[in-house]
């Protein structure tokens, strides 16, 4: 199993050290772990300005040698996109994106830069803030800057309690671009498991989302967990195998050097099968 999406010390709202994600993955069955810390490039962000590029490969050289022939260990960044920062994420990118096997963009961001908290939706039709976040993801992945985009539907996890109805049915229009953009552009995007554990109860995007994907032609699928300490680690991933499996998905995205490559999810685990032979 691959989780690629792991924080740690090096993100703002993290502060679980590398080694003991590692030892959390190899006893989850793990076999790559992507630690993807977050670059902010938006000055209001809380962790604006916090990542260390140079300490952070530094851990990462020291767990490759501690735990190498038992995990494999990926460079990764998760990078905030805002088309108001474009200019400074393209200038990371440009600059560093070639040390790192797997590069997430990600939107976090609605109208001004605006966090999309539950705050941001006081004042907020939910179908306009869903309608400006899809356009900031075509947007990121128009650029050609990243692997993959994170948690699709993000929003969904921050709605106030009040408005906990979301349908992605109401945006199958609007998700229709999304898909055609990272298709044409071979970009993945990612089923992030944390929704499973959080107030939405399915990953991000859910299988209703999957399932339209893979009936326009999309195959490219990257898997993470959001994990901000070990607990986590590889948390929803069998889950999510199988749910992919039975929208159509028959395999997900290994990186390295920023090159994608398909592996079957059948040879990652293969006690998972969509379909019961046996039945009958």
């Amino acid at each position: 199993m691959f989780d690629y999406h792991v924080h740690t010390e090096f993100s703002v709202d993290c502060n679980a050290p590398m080694q003991a994600s590692c030892e959390a993955a190899i006893a989850a069955g793990v076999t790559e772990i992507a630690f993807t810390d977050h670059v902010d490039h938006q000055p209001e962000d809380p962790g604006y300005g916090y990542y260390r590029i140079d300490d952070y490969f530094a851990s990462l050289d020291a767990v490759r040698e501690q735990f190498e022939g038992k995990l494999t260990i990926l460079a990764g960044v998760e990078i905030d996109f805002h088309t108001d920062t474009a200019g400074a994420v393209e200038t990371f990118v440009r600059q560093y994106g070639d040390r790192y096997d797997f590069v997430i963009g990600s939107v976090h961001y609605g109208a001004g830069g605006a966090l999309i908290y539950p705050a941001y939706f006081e004042e907020k039709d939910v179908d306009a803030v869903f309608e400006e976040y899809f356009s900031e993801v075509i947007a990121a992945a128009r650029t050609g800057w990243f692997d993959t985009i994170g948690h699709l539907d993000i929003p969904k996890r921050y709605l106030p309690a009040s408005q906990r109805n979301y349908d992605p049915a109401r945006y199958r229009e609007l998700l229709q671009p999304v898909f055609e953009t990272l298709i044409d552009s071979g970009v993945a995007f990612e089923i992030n498991t944390s929704g499973i554990r959080q107030a939405p109860k399915t990953s991000l995007p859910g299988p209703a989302i999957v399932r339209w994907y893979a009936n326009v032609g999309g195959v490219n699928i990257t898997t993470g967990t959001d994990s901000h300490g070990p607990r986590t680690v590889g948390a929803g991933l069998p889950e999510t195998l199988s749910m992919l499996q039975l929208c159509g998905i028959t395999s997900i995205m290994s990186f390295r050097s920023r090159v994608g490559t398909p592996v079957s999810i059948d040879h990652l685990f293969p006690g998972i099968s969509a379909v019961d032979n046996t039945a009958g």
